[in-house]
């Protein structure tokens, strides 16, 4: 993005980080009424939104909490920031702050998508440009209710601005999960038919969400809510719908190497094929919005905070044979600015930066929600629950083998019989490939083996009920209409 204009949108809800914007009297402030009159402001309204997803306690540190220090790949440094250690110790509570970051974070983005959605229509101006803007507007909502539902289950559904007090969602009670995934499919799926195609996005506009990035966060969906109580009997024939649309479009593909996947010169299409939706950081080292995350993994000796490291597991035992991708996603080894090279407890090094000053927060690159990778895997996920015996549902799979220098090593029916052991050999290949991206709780949960890690490779014991999120206390604290989850 060229530009990031933050629109301080009235949330409405009455969670804890809303009741002071709500009660203040600014003399001057631009609202609903008077900022939505242009094609300019409709646009800048919507880099507000995906600027949203930027800070430190969202999807640029709190989104890895969440979905990796409940796993197998990564570890808090244990003597710091108690949050992250209960997350991974499975001792987390209603107080945790980073739970609470994600809750409010994602409600701060459902608010601004309602104001695009509920002001943009109005303005005059060339239609596909203005569906195009509702379809991003759409796509980041049904991505929060997402994360939300998966997180949490039942959580307040909320689809249009609330203003004040008078509104009966102010104080919102929790909507069943089922319904709220329905809203995030109903919204993607409004994001698919009208954002533009990966192609098609201007230079400008690089970063924003394109249909292809609706089809993969589709088919993520629906094979999350396939593995849950109320899945729908087409869940896995729609994920797999999905995954063939971003496949057979023709624009994304497999960078020719690992590497390139997280090369910060080259992070836009189509010299970057396999991003399909990023959140978008800083193009040089003197652009102020910068990522922290290379920070936070680089040990203290190599510059950096060392705030996480990786799990014994992920070093040891993890990848086999020629796989190139273990010396890009871990190390024993950091080297300095004086160009030292010092040997350390296994860290998390796939997130590297040239221009990265060490000591500084300011990385350049990308936090990558969604990539192509991930849909060839999430194909053999589907064909495997729609039809174990299918030889086919290796191809994926196989693909993403190839590129990691595993093509000695291809699956098939004979080395991999059941689907218990196509589940087994999937777990271990989406942690190669995809170790610390932000999806390992949710993949172990999907695929029913979290207890299972857990046990074996940590050592620890999940109780059924922190397969969901506590809902968070601040905001049970200012709204007496949140119930709280089972066990907490």
């Amino acid at each position: 993005m060229k530009k990031i204009y933050i629109l301080c949108a009235l949330a409405g809800l009455t969670f804890s980080s809303c009741n002071k914007l709500l009660d203040e009297k600014p003399t001057s402030v631009l609202t609903n009424i008077n900022f939505y009159q242009s094609a300019a402001d409709a646009q800048a309204a919507v880099v507000g939104a995906l600027s949203q997803l930027q800070p430190q306690a969202y999807y640029q540190r709190t989104v890895y909490i969440m979905g990796e220090l409940s796993g197998d790949c990564l570890i808090p440094l244990l003597t710091q920031n108690q949050e992250r250690i209960d997350m991974y110790k499975l001792t987390y509570t209603p107080s945790n702050i980073e739970i609470n970051n994600w809750w409010v974070n994602s409600y701060k983005l459902i608010s601004r998508a309602n104001d695009i959605l509920a002001n943009v229509p109005k303005i005059t101006m060339d239609v596909p440009t203005k569906n195009n803007l509702l379809g991003n507007a759409s796509f980041l909502r049904g991505m929060a209710y997402f994360d939300l539902a998966k997180s949490f289950g039942d959580v307040p559904l909320i689809t249009h601005p609330v203003i004040d007090k008078s509104d009966p969602d102010f104080s919102p009670s929790r909507t069943a999960a089922s319904k709220v995934y329905a809203q995030a499919i109903a919204d993607l799926l409004f994001a698919e038919a009208n954002c533009l195609s990966e192609d098609k996005i201007s230079s400008a506009n690089k970063g924003m969400v394109s249909s292809g990035a609706a089809s993969a966060m589709l088919a993520r969906v629906y094979l999350q809510r396939a593995s849950t109580t109320f899945a729908d009997p087409s869940d896995n024939q729609n994920a797999l719908t999905e995954c063939n649309k971003v496949i057979n479009s023709g624009l994304y593909k497999l960078m020719p190497n690992y590497t390139d996947v997280f090369n910060w010169d080259i992070k836009y299409f189509p010299q970057q094929t396999e991003h399909i939706f990023d959140v978008q950081f800083g193009s040089n080292n003197t652009t102020t919005t910068q990522n922290i995350t290379v920070r936070m993994f680089t040990p203290l000796a190599g510059g950096g905070s060392g705030s996480f490291v990786a799990n014994p597991y992920v070093f040891n035992s993890l990848y086999f044979g020629a796989d190139v991708r273990k010396a890009w996603n871990v190390t024993n080894k950091v080297t300095d600015s004086k160009g030292v090279t010092t040997t350390v407890s296994p860290w998390i090094s796939k997130y590297k930066d040239p221009q990265w000053v060490q000591g500084s927060n300011n990385s350049r690159m990308n936090w990558i929600i969604l990539r192509y990778a991930d849909v060839l895997m999430m194909q053999s996920e589907a064909m495997n629950n729609l039809n174990p015996g299918d030889p086919a549902k290796f191809n994926g799979l196989n693909t993403v083998r190839d590129r990691a220098g595993l093509s000695a090593s291809h699956l098939d029916l004979a080395n991999t019989p059941t689907p218990s052991a196509f589940i087994d050999t999937l777990v271990k290949d989406r942690a190669r490939e995809l170790c610390v991206e932000g999806h390992r709780r949710w993949d172990l949960i999907r695929l029913g083996r979290i207890k299972q890690v857990e046990q074996t490779i940590n050592g620890f014991t999940l109780p059924d009920n922190l397969l969901l999120l506590p809902i968070p206390q601040p905001e049970r604290d200012v709204n007496p209409n949140l119930s709280q989850n089972p066990g907490y």
